[in-house]
């Protein structure tokens, strides 16, 4: 068994190859050549989480693979992720662990890739400012994700604490060429940008429906769990929606829970799931002026793609750390 460090995850799976791979993934999904149950969460008493995503893949690569991830909120305060975990996937054919990597790393790559993939097909072709609220670990590989579907001509970003939105900006200006400005208020820096990405980790909505202009493209990242929102339920409604995963979308996206308790939306108007706008099976955008909307959750199918491509990559360039885990007779 190879096992791959967060810097070894990056050097073998660069974001441009990784949108790549996750619109195979989202085709895949939406196709059927996809087993995935929604992923399964225990909880602790102080409401720490631990969720498990196994899948089968099928198109392109294949075989099992799963991931484990711990979410532990305090770790905020304590200068910790609050997400870590672990990919761990098997060899197609003998069904022996052949991989295990940074569940952190591949989250961060696949995550903005599954963004950039929908804004690719959904934002306006002529889609140049971007807001991103939100300044972690998120907000960085977004706007790298960004960059190769929709280069912006200017960035904005917001914070809730202003020091870290001014370190993102810095961090960012020795990265691209456009402006990055930060601004007081989510509502200033979602006002004039094409595509605005919330990769925030908090609970209440930090955008409302006037916040956003007309055309824009959201994808709305930071909230996983059906008790947690980052849009009010009027802009979720103001939206065209599309989602990941339809089922998933039903049972977690507190986004839109929220909206359909508040009577702004109903889980019917979710146009398609992303996989089939990128197969061709649902146009997507309707008119330049409508504002589309990418409701990401996360599938285990992107990160078994991740880890396979990442396995078939290590083996062929020798990085990694070999493991032998087998038990064969003598």
């Amino acid at each position: 068994m190879i096992v791959l460090d967060p810097a070894q995850v990056r050097a073998l799976l660069p974001m441009a190859d990784a949108v790549d791979l996750i619109r195979t993934a989202f085709r895949a999904f939406s196709g059927g050549a996809v087993e995935q149950p929604v992923r399964h969460m225990v909880r602790s008493p102080s409401g720490d989480v631990l969720a498990v995503m196994p899948a089968h893949v099928g198109e392109g690569e294949h075989g099992f693979g799963l991931k484990a991830v711990s979410i532990v909120p305090a770790n905020a305060e304590r200068g910790l992720p609050v997400h870590a975990g672990l990919v761990l996937v098997f060899d197609p054919a003998t069904g022996q662990p052949c991989a295990l990597a940074s569940g952190a790393a591949i989250t961060a790559i696949r995550t903005a890739a599954a963004s950039a993939a929908a804004t690719d097909a959904l934002a306006r072709p002529d889609a140049s400012t971007l807001a991103i609220l939100g300044s972690g670990v998120q907000a960085r590989s977004h706007l790298e994700a960004m960059a190769i579907v929709r280069p912006p001509k200017a960035v904005f970003v917001w914070n809730h604490r202003r020091e870290n939105a001014e370190r993102f900006a810095e961090w960012a200006a020795e990265r691209i060429t456009c402006p990055v400005e930060v601004c007081a208020t989510a509502a200033e820096a979602a006002s004039g940008a094409d595509v605005v990405c919330t990769v925030t980790a908090g609970a209440e909505p930090v955008l409302a429906a006037a916040d956003v202009a007309a055309g824009a493209h959201l994808n709305a990242v930071g909230s996983s769990f059906p008790g947690a929102r980052e849009l009010t339920g009027e802009l979720v409604g103001r939206c065209r929606v599309f989602a990941d995963s339809r089922e998933s979308a039903a049972r977690e996206a507190g986004d839109l829970l929220t909206a359909v308790a508040e009577g702004h939306f109903a889980m019917d108007r979710i146009q398609a799931e992303i996989g089939e706008v990128l197969a061709g099976r649902h146009p997507g955008r309707g008119s330049a002026d409508e504002v589309t909307l990418f409701k990401s959750l996360g599938l285990a199918a992107q990160d078994v793609y991740s880890g396979l491509v990442l396995h078939r990559r290590a083996v062929a360039t020798g990085i990694g750390t070999r493991l032998d885990f087998s038990d064969a007779p003598e």
